[in-house]
């Protein structure tokens, strides 16, 4: 059993309450506490005879709003209106929102790892927990809050299929689902820029600079579980993209920022290839 209060028996305790907790407000204030206790020191990773059970993957906590549906049935709505603007915001909280769960769950759900593993994905819970609280805020400026639009669950279906194995956890969330931001987030910024939309601008930038290091996180620990499993990692990523990830890769590609992020050339052009050959064609996602 999960305790639900400090003092926890270790990170992957109090990463299970966090990840746990159905009120946003709730799991980014958790998350925010469990984060500086372990950048502290007063939380260490479990050994892994006490690891404490993972919760089932399909149990994790969220609000009841927003409602989830199929990408296709989320209505496109132009930045140019105010309305367009908030739903745009809703949708980067959204992202952002299961990016905090998918950062404890990676913490919960795989022993094992080097400690540095739990430390760069606890920072990155406190990353996505402080980016959502930005959007959130700047969302309450046009008058909604979290919830108010419908959303897709495409991030945590892919959770769903890779909590089998840490290595395609670390391929197909950071380096697919996380990645797809830092291509389309520079076009985003620059249509803001022209609409004279500063405060949303200096949001996403934050959001840009920092995913480039969440992505990064997951091509070196991919690289890890490759080296430490005898695979060569460029193969095996094209294989794992062709067998789950089909409909959710999408160009053009940011490749500067995949580069920063550890994509190496020949990754680059062998998405490119993908791409070029409709390979992967569905809409995808923006985080």
């Amino acid at each position: 059993m999960i305790p639900d209060a400090p003092p926890w028996p270790s990170l992957q305790h109090a990463a299970a309450h966090c990840w746990a907790l159905r009120d946003p407000a709730a799991k980014v204030a958790a998350t925010r506490a469990v984060s500086a206790a372990y950048r502290e020191g007063s939380l260490a990773p479990a050994c892994e005879p006490r690891w404490p059970t993972p919760p089932d993957v399909r149990e994790v906590g969220r609000p009841e709003r927003p409602q989830r549906v199929p990408p296709r049935m989320l209505a496109a709505r132009g930045l140019g209106t105010p309305e367009g603007r908030a739903a745009f915001l809703h949708a980067i909280a959204h992202i952002e929102f299961n990016a905090i769960n998918l950062a404890w769950d990676a913490v919960l759900r795989f022993p094992g790892m080097p400690a540095a593993y739990y430390a760069d994905w606890a920072a990155c819970a406190d990353d996505e927990a402080r980016h959502f609280e930005l959007l959130a805020a700047r969302l309450a400026d046009f008058g909604h809050a979290y919830g108010d639009f419908d959303a897709h669950n495409g991030l945590w279906e892919m959770a769903e299929k890779t909590a089998g194995d840490c290595l395609e956890r670390m391929a197909l969330v950071p380096r697919v689902l996380e990645a797809r931001g830092l291509d389309v987030t520079p076009a985003m910024i620059g249509r803001l820029t022209q609409l004279g939309d500063g405060a949303t601008v200096a949001i996403l930038e934050v959001i840009l600079r920092e995913e480039v290091a969440h992505v990064a996180a997951g091509t070196r620990w991919f690289h890890h579980l490759c080296a430490q499993r005898g695979l060569t990692p460029q193969p095996t990523f094209i294989e794992l993209l062709r067998r789950h990830a089909r409909d959710v890769l999408r160009g053009p590609f940011n490749r500067s920022a995949r580069r920063a992020a550890g994509f190496d050339d020949a990754e680059l052009d062998a998405l490119a290839g993908l791409d070029a050959q409709g390979a992967a064609v569905a809409p995808g996602f923006l985080g």
